[in-house]
């Protein structure tokens, strides 16, 4: 047997006995081979410790068999979900992952998207700056395979996968409303986000369809623990607190619970806490939380496999957005209204 670092995809057509070309699709993921096929091969080239050339191939297929996944941040539960789902499709189809992020500016995210130029055989993006005039088109290459996820934009020829944020705000609003509470206060998320905008449209409509005679209340809030524990803080500080409070995500509903929990207020008893993704977490606190769940994996893993299978084709995406409906959780944070409201 030849030296590891020597073996060349016709020693593993060999010892396979199989056709250099019936190898290389095994490799590739192909779907056109038989799987007693494909894992013959898979172990052939595992027990004889063949490395495939990266470059060789990329020059041979032009393809780099990589796959761009461009995030606002890569720290927090919802991203760490997400790409746990885009991975396991990579891995499945036997792609590699070139993950970039930015922190607040469409500079530095156009400059991560620049830089996936020529490395990669399509791009995930998430990005709160894609609705701005010419961002896509100046920053993405002319044929690229590219999905959105989270974003829509109207008569965009970008495909985009997305969550149903605002029907699962409504939903959240009415399920407060139904238990009772008619003083709903709102941890808004960052305003140039696309989740955040239509969670707080949700809120909005819904409010205004339910308690016509009920005013918004509106926290300021950034999608984290920090911004969700000082919005709990100007609650319980305030003259007048509401009945329920409904967080943009999970993670600043965590903070306004220990921000409650330090100031003795009892959940649910004193104030309902809702929030909105189900984050793991969510199910693990005292009182467990009610949310909206979101399938954070499975949206990244469709949006990866929406791509790769466009790359495979050799085609564009079709535009038409794609949604991802929500579920409506009730958990202990929420279950009873609050002694004397309603």
């Amino acid at each position: 047997m030849a030296r590891s670092g020597t073996v060349t995809i016709k020693d593993v057509a060999r010892e396979a006995e199989v056709s250099v070309a019936t190898v290389s699709r095994a490799l590739n993921g192909h779907d056109n081979v038989a799987e007693n096929v494909r894992q013959l091969v898979l172990a052939t080239a595992q027990r004889l410790r063949y490395q495939p050339h990266a470059a060789a191939r990329s020059l041979s297929s032009r393809r780099t068999q990589t796959i761009g996944v461009v995030l606002p941040d890569l720290y927090g539960e919802f991203f760490s979900e997400l790409i746990r789902g885009i991975d396991a499709v990579a891995r499945a189809r036997r792609q590699h992952l070139l993950v970039s992020s930015y922190h607040g500016h469409p500079e530095e995210q156009g400059e991560a998207l620049r830089a996936m130029r020529g490395r990669v055989d399509g791009l995930l993006v998430l990005s709160p700056y894609a609705d701005q005039p010419g961002f896509l088109t100046d920053n993405l290459p002319a044929g690229l395979p590219v999905v959105l996820v989270n974003t829509q934009l109207p008569d965009s020829d970008y495909a985009a996968l997305s969550v149903d944020n605002y029907g699962g705000a409504t939903a959240m609003v009415e399920h407060l409303v139904g238990a009772g509470h008619r003083r709903i206060a709102f941890i808004c998320g960052p305003k140039d986000n696309f989740d955040a905008r239509e969670r707080l449209r949700g809120y909005r409509d819904a409010l205004a369809r339910l308690l016509p005679d009920t005013q918004p209340l509106e926290l300021p809030g950034d999608f984290d623990e920090a911004s969700g524990y000082e919005a709990g803080k100007r609650i319980v500080a305030s003259k007048h607190r509401p009945d329920a409070v409904f967080a943009a995500n999970d993670m600043m509903a965590l903070g306004c619970l220990y921000a409650f929990n330090e100031a003795g207020v009892r959940v649910p008893d004193d104030i309902a806490l809702a929030g909105f993704d189900d984050i793991p977490l969510a199910r693990f606190v005292h009182p467990t939380l009610t949310t909206m769940r979101v399938n954070i994996a499975e949206l990244g893993g469709r949006a990866m496999t929406r791509l790769l299978d466009a790359v495979d084709a050799n085609d564009e995406l079709a535009a038409p957005v794609q949604t991802l409906t929500t579920e409506l959780i009730v958990r202990q944070s929420s279950e009873r209204p609050r002694r004397g409201s309603g």
